[in-house]
């Protein structure tokens, strides 16, 4: 069957750029698919092409997706196209799950049980939790727990050095190499084994086993991988161990598109596709079908300021028939009241995307209280045990108890008291001994310096005018006139979240209140049933990704949280600071390219660089 006669048994319609795509069969391909191009009609056509047309067998094939949804959805277009029957002979696989069949046929092989994979991450967290415990002398809280674990991951997957390691930990103020290698020989001497070494064995087998690579290159002389540029660099190195010479290794994906650089996205691979596989194609599908003119035309102006990417054009199929949208929000709670307003009377598929799950917390407690239906795509909680918000609970709660010697040995050096361990200890047990306020012992019976001594006055006073105050003043206070800013700028901790929980105590009374809020969102958020008639989809950028919808909000576009940080002069940046930068526009650009008919864009004016390149 030939090609001609293939797209007219099969009704395929498919324009230069995608016929193109699927013939490029004899040759390493990299094909750079912008958004809405239909890039996954082009991988499945390919597979179709690849059997009907060059007579290949189904089960010589292998398709790499990113994640298990997207195999069983690759898997069932396939199916719709060319039927169950073939779907099932072709293989379909994560990249973990090609790394478990490797262990799994090597173990066959040489008479050995590999190590059981442990899948449940509160196992994982468990052990994380004792080694920070007894590394780091400190309780961890759940969102130090995530923090670690991702970290472990991006060392895993980015094949760090020691030495990068090392530099990383510094950054973070942390042990990290210490807990890291405690956690590896943990595992090992256990006999265990998380996804990431699942990848890091197989990347070895397949290195040090000349059999073993043989056997599956022999088995799957065929690869597709989708969603290249958000593959980690170990991953893109057992692909290309599978893939012998690379003729016939074909990747799909899109630098522009790649947001995934805190899971160790390795944009890389795409970047240098042309100088690892000599003789490669780099193809394009440059036409969007999804959305409007306008907002193609401003995202390809506004993605071409980055420096590492392919060149490439993207250009609409679609008319332009809506103008892009700029609201001045007048500050960010702006935005909130203007949502709540659009939330009470939205007639449309309408997505309100963020950078980070906890920018829309003020949003969802106001939707909450006023009965606002929604659909919220991922639920996360680690804002809610964040250091900074069990900072100033605690702080709360001090002023709440001022006898409460366990709080107040968490919190006093996190003030502007300065006051020492050995007066903090003596002051807390004079409180007990005498049942007195741990700050009227510390005034009445302890020696310090005048400066501590004044310091501990003013702080008392803050205490004692904390409870009084409505609760976002209170946050305020916390934040600005007793210290605790400068702790977290000292700690080199972001004070987002310090600015979100203020957002949220502008409708409590009281700080007490505010921590009875507090655990009611958190409440709200574990247990909130999934409306699938809501017209409001609330979502951050990475979880949209693949998707659309009819109008697309995009929140917090603002210097400091996004972009989080703003590279003014481009020649005096290092280059890991431009790419991190990049990245964040590259995540501005996929939120806007999941808007099909509306994009609205909240824009604070000289304070919103990406609102301003993007127009």
């Amino acid at each position: 069957m030939n090609f001609e006669e293939f797209k007219e048994k099969f009704h395929l319609q498919l324009n230069q750029q995608q016929e193109e795509a699927v013939q490029s069969v004899d040759a390493p391909t990299l094909l750079l698919a912008v958004p809405g191009s239909g890039k996954t009609t082009v991988l499945v056509t390919r597979l179709g092409y690849m059997i009907y047309c060059l007579d290949i067998p189904p089960e010589k094939i292998l398709t790499v997706t990113y994640t298990v949804s997207a195999t069983r959805d690759m898997r069932e277009r396939f199916a719709e196209l060319f039927g169950s029957t073939l779907a099932e002979r072709l293989e379909f696989r994560t990249i973990n799950g090609i790394c478990a069949k490797i262990i799994g046929f090597y173990g066959s092989a040489i008479g050995r049980t590999p190590y059981e994979l442990v899948s449940d991450e509160s196992q994982r967290n468990r052990l994380l939790a004792i080694l920070y415990q007894d590394i780091v002398r400190e309780y961890p809280t759940e969102s130090d727990l995530q923090n670690l674990g991702s970290k472990i991951t991006y060392i895993k997957n980015r094949m760090l050095t020691v030495e990068e390691i090392l530099a990383m930990g510094e950054e973070e103020n942390l042990p990290l190499y210490k807990i890291y290698r405690s956690y590896c020989d943990t595992m090992k001497q256990n006999k265990k084994m998380d996804y990431d070494d699942q990848m890091v064995y197989a990347y070895t087998l397949l290195r040090k086993v000349p059999d073993l690579r043989n056997h599956f290159r022999e088995l799957y002389p065929y690869i597709s991988v989708d969603e290249a540029q958000d593959t980690s660099r170990i991953q893109y190195e057992i692909l290309k161990l599978l893939s012998g010479d690379g003729q016939h290794l074909f990747m799909v994906g899109d630098e522009d598109q790649s947001i995934y650089g805190f899971r160790a996205a390795y944009p890389e691979s795409l970047l240098n596709f042309e100088e690892e596989h000599p003789g490669a194609r780099v193809l394009l599908m440059e036409e969007n079908f999804r959305s409007d003119k306008h907002i193609v035309e401003m995202a390809n102006r506004f993605i071409q300021k980055n420096r590492y990417r392919h060149k490439k054009s993207m250009y609409a199929a679609r008319n332009a028939k809506t103008e892009v949208f700029w609201i001045d929000p007048k500050g960010r709670r702006g935005q909130y009241t203007y949502l709540l307003e659009m939330a009470r009377s939205c007639n449309m598929e309408t997505a309100i995307l963020y950078r980070d799950n906890e920018s829309i917390l003020p949003v969802l407690d106001l939707f909450e209280r006023t009965g606002i239906a929604y659909r919220i795509r991922n639920s996360d909680l680690t804002f809610f045990s964040h250091r900074i918000v069990l900072d100033i609970k605690d702080i709360i709660r001090f002023a709440m108890n001022p006898r409460d010697t366990d709080i107040f040995m968490q919190i006093y050096y996190k003030m502007n008291m300065y006051m020492s361990r050995a007066v903090a200890m003596e002051a807390c047990r004079i409180s007990v001994e005498r049942d007195l306020p741990i700050l009227d012992a510390a005034l009445r019976y302890c020696r310090m310096s005048p400066g501590t001594e004044r310091n501990v006055r003013n702080t008392k006073k803050e205490m004692d005018t904390l409870l009084r105050e409505r609760a976002d003043h209170a946050v305020y206070r916390i934040v600005h006139f007793m210290g605790y800013g400068e702790y977290i700028e000292k700690m080199h901790m972001k004070p987002n979240k310090a600015h979100i929980l203020e957002s949220i105590a502008k409708n409590e009374p009281n700080p007490v209140r505010l921590l009875e809020r507090l655990d009611e969102l958190a409440d709200i958020i574990k247990n909130k049933s999934f409306d699938s008639e809501a017209k409001i989809i609330l979502s951050t950028i990475h979880s949209s990704k693949g998707l659309e919808y009819d109008r697309v909000f995009l929140l917090d576009v603002k210097d400091g949280v996004f972009p989080e940080e703003v590279i003014r002069d481009p020649k005096r940046a290092l280059p890991a600071d431009i790419k991190a930068y990049e990245e964040e526009r590259r995540l501005f650009y996929v939120g806007a390219t999941r808007a099909k008919n509306m994009l609205c864009i909240f824009d604070f004016k000289s304070n919103s660089t990406f609102a301003t390149e993007f127009r």
